[in-house]
């Protein structure tokens, strides 16, 4: 189902006709590790919300949720292109996918280095108590004190 964002964007939430030849572009575009195209698209179906705002048939944002739809919800993947961040794309995709998750015990999300601002901003809270099993030292580096 397409709806109407902004006026100029349409969101889509599902993966019916998506490039993720685009999303992988994106994830190197926004500084991530590269991804297989086949890799991602595997990752969003198997996700319970997905959430992409299209500009035409270009997808300039997305993020998607990795949850056991009734206790834990986790949102992930969320990025926008460099080109139009500030616009309030990323507000509305985290905004639409803690909704679907309303009713869950526990919400949370995982900032990418640097990004702690912009979800402090819009409510988020850090917790006293998260931990991360590093898969390697860049990733201990970047999330771990």
């Amino acid at each position: 189902m397409l709806m109407s964002t902004k006026s100029l964007f349409t969101q889509q939430n599902n993966c019916t006709d998506i490039d993720w030849q685009q999303i992988a572009d994106m994830f190197l575009a926004v500084g991530w590790n590269a991804r297989t195209p086949e890799n991602i698209q595997l990752s969003f179906e198997r996700s319970s919300h997905v959430c992409f705002i299209k500009d035409g048939n270009d997808i300039i944002a997305f993020g998607r949720t990795v949850d056991d739809g009734l206790y834990y919800g986790l949102i992930v993947d969320v990025a926008v292109r460099p080109d139009k961040q500030a616009l309030g794309l990323g507000t509305q995709i985290v905004s639409h996918l803690r909704d679907q998750m309303k009713g869950y015990s526990f919400i949370t999300l995982t900032a990418a280095p640097g990004k702690d601002g912009f979800y402090e901003k819009t409510g988020w809270k850090k917790q006293k108590t998260a931990f991360i099993w590093p898969r390697d030292s860049k990733q201990e580096e970047q999330h771990c004190f």
